[in-house]
């Protein structure tokens, strides 16, 4: 007999937030001044189980914008070429529209009030995005302004241990350390790792949470 599926609506999991994972690659750690190089954004789902899910994933290579700092460290560190024809990199504009336009019809899909921003260390790319966000002049930001999901916080509780690469490995999740630092590889297995937490903590009965009679 199969068991009884209960329909979870992804509004009521998290506050009415909608979560979007981020992954950002940039010049260099001042988010006012350095070069944002690559975004990479998944929106998840949750199915009639109630088990969350990868949904669309969207990843654009980045023109740094006009008098960017481009520091040569960060840029040996992520091996990215900023000025190679062959990244095919939009502007930060046109990449955060497209962005925040399929996030905009998701959150009201799921009937939720806003976005939020996962990702692993998340301070540090929920910085940049905004930065950029402000710097583009963009009215209608979907997302929380300072909320966040942190997956090295919660990896930290739930598995001891804050490293993404090492987190995944310890949850069962492949991680190849020669593929780390692009945008796309870090949220595609941010993702994995943010479902995995939640959907372990529903499975050891920690959701839904059931009231006392």
């Amino acid at each position: 007999m199969e068991p009884k599926k209960i329909k979870y609506l992804l509004n009521k999991r998290f506050r009415s937030f909608y979560p979007v994972v981020i992954d950002i690659e940039t010049a260099g750690f001042n988010y006012n001044t350095d070069a944002l190089l690559e975004i990479a954004a998944i929106t998840l789902k949750m199915d009639e189980s109630g088990w969350l899910k990868k949904e669309k994933t969207f990843h654009y290579h980045i023109k740094p914008f006009i008098g960017s700092v481009l520091n040569e460290t960060s840029i040996k560190f992520n091996k990215i070429d900023p000025f190679n024809p062959l990244r095919g990199a939009i502007s930060e504009k046109n990449a955060l529209i497209n962005i925040l336009k399929e996030v905009k019809k998701k959150i009201k899909l799921e009937k939720c009030k806003k976005g939020i921003i996962v990702a692993h260390n998340s301070i540090f790319d929920l910085n940049f995005f905004m930065s950029a966000i402000k710097r583009n002049s963009i009215k209608k930001n979907p997302f929380h302004t300072f909320v966040t999901f942190d997956t090295a916080t919660l990896s930290g509780l739930a598995i001891g241990q804050t490293v993404l690469s090492k987190a995944c490995k310890k949850i069962g999740i492949y991680f190849d350390n020669k593929k780390a630092h692009s945008a796309l590889y870090d949220a595609l297995k941010t993702a994995n790792l943010f479902c995995k937490i939640v959907n372990k903590w529903k499975k050891l009965g920690g959701w839904p949470i059931k009231k006392n009679k």
